[in-house]
């Protein structure tokens, strides 16, 4: 039986560190991260895993997120996102 993660449960128990990262972005000049876009790209990090995550490694990566896999992570999720200047109704020539 393969365990469920439940990282929201510990969402407010690591705003701390999360709030401490943002900081940290933000002095070396990404003024535009938030603690929202952090936790999402920590999720899609750790989804990856295959075992159960504790609270503790949680907190770690958090703490250990380079400025480059957060960059990359919104990279990433721009290329996937829909296409603003393509439209689903042909031209009308």
């Amino acid at each position: 039986m393969v365990e469920q993660q439940q990282f929201e449960v510990w969402k407010d128990d690591v705003m701390p560190a999360l709030t401490s990262k943002v900081e940290e972005f933000h002095m070396l000049g990404y003024d535009r991260a938030t603690e929202e876009e952090l936790w999402e790209c920590v999720l899609a990090k750790l989804r990856k895993e295959k075992k159960f995550v504790q609270i503790n490694h949680l907190v770690s990566v958090i703490l250990t997120l380079k400025v480059n896999d957060y960059m990359t992570w919104l990279t990433v999720g721009a290329y996937k996102a829909p296409n603003w200047f393509t439209s689903e109704e042909p031209p009308n020539w």
